[in-house]
């Protein structure tokens, strides 16, 4: 049975605004039809640095600031024509969402989202880019939420997985995961994961848009699957599981010392 045999199907994307979250918004609207997007307002930078402090301390956040204002900021400009061959190759769109079906809420743990999502009644929520989202939102609807994760979980949870792989010497886990969403911090039931193969090219700034374009195909399947209570498990690669974050200037300049850029 195709998904166009069933048009009362609803797919919801509840997100945080972003490129990342246009593109996968047009790729599953493409493949499917996406009924609603409900898009969070982010936290603000202050409350955000601030919490990041309190958990990684203050000489972190700062060497985390100095490596966005000295690299990434200036890498994310004179990447911009890899960023965009590969939009090309992988045949992402990235215009902006439509606004006529955009939900706008405060936070992904409002009760005005989980209003939203109880008169949506979706058949599969696609979470990208949101807050961890709290056990109340998950248990409000009864659909699978899925999550496209950056990286190969659990043992790349967190931020930049494909960077961290890189800087690790783990090449072998340098990629991307497809999994169900749980109250933790890309805990989740894997569906799918897949490798990517970053060229010369490539950098800290091009790495996710590689690991979403390698995502894509394995969301779309997931959520085909889960539009028919069809979604298989996949086990946990064996290692280590960690939380990553922000590199600092210090570590970013080691780690280019080692040919990752």
């Amino acid at each position: 049975m195709s998904y166009s045999d069933s048009p009362a199907k609803k797919i919801v994307v509840l997100a945080g605004p972003g490129e990342s979250t246009d593109i996968l918004f047009h790729a599953l609207d493409k493949e499917f039809g996406v009924h609603r997007i409900i898009v969070e307002t982010p936290i603000g930078q202050k409350q955000l640095l601030k919490r990041r402090a309190q958990k990684l301390g203050y000489a972190t956040v700062a060497g985390q600031i100095l490596f966005k204002l000295l690299i990434a900021l200036p890498l994310s400009r004179s990447s911009q024509p890899r960023l965009q061959a590969i939009k090309k190759q992988e045949h992402l769109d990235d215009r902006p969402l439509p606004e006529n079906r955009v939900i706008r809420v405060s936070s992904v743990n409002s009760p005005e989202c989980i209003a939203q999502l109880q008169e949506l009644q979706p058949d599969v929520v696609v979470v990208n880019g949101t807050r961890i989202i709290a056990k109340k939102v998950l248990t409000s609807i009864s659909c699978k939420f899925i999550n496209t994760h950056a990286g190969i979980t659990p043992l790349y949870r967190g931020v930049h997985g494909g960077y961290w792989a890189l800087a690790n010497q783990d090449p072998q886990h340098c990629g991307v995961s497809v999994h169900l969403v749980d109250p933790g911090i890309d805990t989740g039931d894997i569906i799918a994961q897949a490798l990517i193969h970053p060229t010369a090219e490539d950098n800290f700034v091009t790495y996710p848009l590689l690991q979403l374009a390698a995502g894509l195909p394995l969301l779309k399947q997931a959520v085909r699957d889960a539009l028919y209570q069809d979604v298989k498990l996949q086990p946990t690669p064996t290692g280590t599981s960690k939380l990553w974050s922000h590199p600092t200037l210090a570590e970013y300049l080691k780690n280019r010392r080692n040919g990752v850029f």
